[in-house]
């Protein structure tokens, strides 16, 4: 018996990567974990949002309205994925002192903001500050790529951070805050790679062949590709974790939590009574 599945692997990760993302919303209602995690939960939600607008109204818009809607969205996006940072940081850090938080901020931000200045050509001012409908898209989409570079490069920097200091403040290896920012790190890493291929791509010499262009296109879309996979694969890690409670944390239905500390040990309830 032949088993024929008429999907090409693009399809196949939308439909997992789709799938994904609804039952990390699940699990983040279910297990009750929208409160500590507000803007990474709207993050996921908003992500689900592109992904489903993507499929139902791609090719079936005038492409400049397809091009204000996603780009619009994109904008959003890049908003909430910049709180989702400071929410991520404040509850890695909540034990820093006020002179940490401004030198680490400062510090991350600079490295970061370098990056995004030398990355890649700059369009022209007068390209982008001109009064038409096509500039307003060119400065809506700078804003959303440059914007989801330097996403990326703090939430990596972030994810460094947290790594080596992150026990000595309030986000211990096990903790949830930790395993979403390592998450998002791989994510991030996988995006800036992809970023560099593709630039890299840009930069080559044009293809003198139909045969070299069709397996510049075919590489490009491995790269796609690889990209979702590892994506997918970090929302596989979000459902798992954030599934399990963290360590110390109040079982359903019992009356005092247990509270646990990286640096002191376990402190049981009745301890703290007394």
């Amino acid at each position: 018996m032949h088993f024929n599945f008429h999907f090409t692997a693009v399809e196949t990760l939308w439909t997992l990567t789709f799938a994904g993302l609804l039952v990390l919303l699940v699990v983040l209602l279910g297990r009750d974990r929208v409160h500590r995690f507000p803007w990474f939960t709207a993050s996921m939600v908003l992500m689900t949002l592109r992904l489903l607008a993507s499929r139902l109204l791609f090719d079936k818009l005038a492409p400049l309205t397809s091009s204000e809607v996603f780009l619009m969205l994109a904008d959003i996006g890049a908003v909430v994925s910049f709180l989702v940072v400071v929410e991520m940081a404040r509850r890695a850090f909540a034990r820093a002192s006020r002179t940490a938080w401004i030198v680490g901020t400062l510090v991350l931000l600079a490295v970061a903001a370098t990056v995004v200045i030398a990355w890649g050509p700059w369009p022209a001012a007068q390209t982008l500050l001109a009064r038409s409908t096509l500039a307003n898209l060119r400065l809506m989409q700078l804003v959303a790529q440059k914007s989801d570079l330097l996403i990326d490069l703090l939430i990596i920097e972030l994810g460094l951070l947290a790594a080596f200091c992150g026990r000595w403040f309030n986000a211990g290896w096990r903790s949830h805050t930790q395993r979403i920012v390592l998450g998002l790190s791989t994510a991030s890493i996988a995006q800036l790679l992809l970023r560099a291929a593709l630039q890299v791509f840009a930069n080559a010499p044009p293809p003198k062949s139909e045969a070299e262009y069709q397996r510049l296109i075919g590489l490009q879309g491995k790269l796609f590709n690889a990209n979702s996979v590892v994506f997918l694969v970090v929302l596989v890690w979000w459902i798992a974790c954030l599934w399990i409670d963290e360590p110390g944390a109040a079982a359903p239905g019992s009356p005092e939590p247990v509270v646990k500390s990286d640096s002191a040990g376990v402190d049981s309830a009745a301890d703290q009574q007394a």
